[in-house]
């Protein structure tokens, strides 16, 4: 198996790839984390999708910390990587989002996948769920994907409101919808976002969908045909050069053509990530906590 991780923005939102923060006094980054987990839950190559610009730093910075634990390749996310027949809308600059990040690792992937992104740390149990997923997986004639989900308390933060994928699952497990809510903030008892103007509330058991997915290589083809769609309608968005083709809308869309199914696996996991920057104390204490109670090593790196 393999894990794809979904890097291509780290050196703009670290304000460059030598500056990212270790979340331990082993100066480990949540990244470190992910790989340990993958790796003791059975998965044997990692791939970074990346900038090809930040080939050599991601290198010697990210990815010389693995290259002796598990098979290591690269794939490039790059504004160009469009199919035939589409251009790219004048002055646009950015990639087009993680289901195009996606594609990059199309190329090198033949195996079943699990994909995740490179600054959140998902807990030991996302890994193991997604491996047990596709060594039991029997659901018939449609791609049978599957999506480690959160419960929305576990993925808030004191500091500032989020966006989160809020899913809607049947009672045999499958996801039936999901939808990107931006604006949620913890409001007592409950969750709330604000949109056009009107707070809505939102039970904190709700599951949030943190992109961490397990697909079959068929996803590639799928996702490929959805994002010709997103291209061909562009130029009518409201801001060309900024519109993104996100993968939670790109697998909604295989789903509402009848084209796979998504198992929806909860974890009771607490999700961190450093969303601000006041947010890298309890991630530090929350990540320590776990390393006293033994689920980690010291030191991951030695």
């Amino acid at each position: 198996m393999t894990l794809v991780i979904l890097a291509a923005g780290m050196g703009s939102r670290y304000g460059g790839l030598k500056q990212i923060d270790p979340i331990t006094d082993s100066g480990e980054f949540i990244i470190d984390f992910s790989v340990f987990d993958a790796i003791r839950a059975g998965f044997d190559k990692i791939v970074f999708v990346i900038k090809e610009e930040n080939l050599n730093e991601f290198k010697d910075t990210i990815g010389k910390r693995f290259e002796n634990k598990i098979r290591v390749e690269y794939a490039f996310q790059k504004l160009d990587d469009i199919p035939k027949g589409f251009s790219i809308p004048e002055g646009r600059v950015k990639p087009w989002g993680t289901a195009h990040a996606l594609l990059a690792a199309r190329n090198i992937v033949d195996d079943n996948f699990a994909v995740i992104n490179a600054d959140d740390f998902y807990g030991k149990s996302a890994y193991s769920l997604i491996a047990n997923h596709f060594e039991a997986s029997e659901h018939g004639g449609v791609s049978d994907y599957c999506m480690v989900g959160y419960k929305l308390e576990n993925t808030l933060t004191e500091n500032g409101t989020v966006s989160r994928g809020i899913c809607n699952v049947g009672d045999d497990g499958y996801l039936c919808d999901i939808v990107e809510r931006t604006s949620i903030r913890r409001a007592g008892n409950v969750a709330a976002y604000e949109e056009n103007g009107v707070e809505t509330v939102i039970p904190l058991e709700s599951i949030a969908s943190m992109n961490c997915w397990g697909f079959t290589p068929d996803i590639f083809d799928g996702v490929m045909e959805g994002f010709k769609k997103f291209l061909a309608n562009v130029n009518s968005a409201s801001n060309p050069q900024k519109a993104e083709y996100y993968l939670p809308f790109a697998v909604r869309e295989l789903m509402d053509d009848g084209k796979c199914s998504v198992k929806v696996y909860p974890s009771d996991s607490i999700w961190y990530g450093v969303t601000y920057h006041e947010d890298k104390e309890k991630v530090m204490a929350g990540i320590q906590a776990l390393k006293d109670s033994g689920e980690y090593p010291d030191n991951l790196n030695q």
